[in-house]
């Protein structure tokens, strides 16, 4: 089992007696269901729909001060705190930055040898493993305690992206991206059952209509590795954007229909002049649509 320090995110928390009923209200996720050692990824959205902060999110054991922790990134943890201290109005909510005091360790390939406090497993795939809540003094410590071998970030980059998991900020634009092009429907990023949150017409629209037409998918790089934002081209007609890439897999986040047209028609996709594959053609298929009751 492995396990690596993520120095790129952060920890908000949100207290009070209204914490889970206000964030219900506001994030696509159901936070009804969160509790302690258990976490649920969502995203707070503008009221188009877009993006504005994805995140994980997990509710701290009554010894730790209850509440619930946000795993979000790090660059953008004091933005996320002031918004939501914007939205709380006359909630009985606190809200509070600990990235100073709390960060992210995530282990994978393995299962725990035990579940420290502030655990729970990664909800957005099986393969990306767990996430522990600690300080990052204490990073070597829990990854001894849970029985894995301490890497560099890198390595877990490496993995995420191997496991075709987008990273807000590198493989789609923060307030540019809809759920669905960032695949957080697919992630369990998104609950389609619970009531209201900002955003929520456009999403359930885009769910129900299937008018997603950009998905983020994994792809195959033959040589090289394009710099997040360089332009996927068919030819020499753009069909998407390059996002991050370890050795010779990477993340792309690609118009479906273009890029399928293209590669029907014998047409190579290539980045900043590297050739690209798409790993699973079957991600380039258009949702189906549903029908809007």
């Amino acid at each position: 089992m492995k396990a690596a320090f993520l120095p790129d995110r952060g920890v908000v928390k949100v207290s009070g007696d209204d914490a889970r009923n206000f964030l219900n209200g506001l994030v696509t996720t159901d936070v009804t269901k969160v509790q302690p050692g258990l976490g649920r990824f969502g995203a707070l959205l503008t009221p188009q729909g877009k993006i504005t902060f994805d995140f994980l999110i997990t509710e701290a054991q009554p010894d730790h001060g209850g509440g619930f922790l946000i795993d979000c990134p790090l660059p953008l943890a004091q933005s996320l705190a002031t918004k939501l201290g914007f939205y709380k109005l006359r909630a009985k909510v606190t809200v509070e930055n600990l990235s100073g005091k709390l960060g992210v360790l995530a282990a994978w390939d393995g299962e725990p040898a035990m579940h420290p406090d502030l655990t729970f497993a990664d909800p957005r795939s099986d393969r990306l493993g767990w996430r522990s809540l600690v300080p990052e003094e204490l990073a070597a410590r829990a990854a001894t305690v849970i029985g894995a071998e301490l890497v560099e970030s890198a390595d877990y980059e490496a993995h995420r992206i191997a496991a075709g998991v987008p990273s807000g900020g590198v493989d789609f634009n923060f307030g540019d991206a809809f759920p669905h092009e960032a695949n957080m429907d697919r992630l369990h990023g998104v609950d389609f059952d619970k009531g209201c949150y900002v955003g929520q017409e456009v999403v359930s629209r885009m769910e129900h209509r299937g008018t997603a037409r950009n998905r983020i998918v994994r792809v195959r790089l033959d040589s090289g590795a394009p710099e997040p934002g360089t332009a996927v081209v068919a030819g020499e007609k753009p069909v998407g954007t390059m996002g991050s890439s370890a050795a010779d897999q990477g993340l792309a986040l690609l118009r479906l229909d273009r890029a399928t047209d293209a590669i029907e028609a014998g047409i190579p996709l290539t980045a900043g002049g590297v050739p690209i594959r798409v790993a699973e053609p079957d991600d380039l298929k258009l949702p189906a649509k549903n029908t809007v009751v």
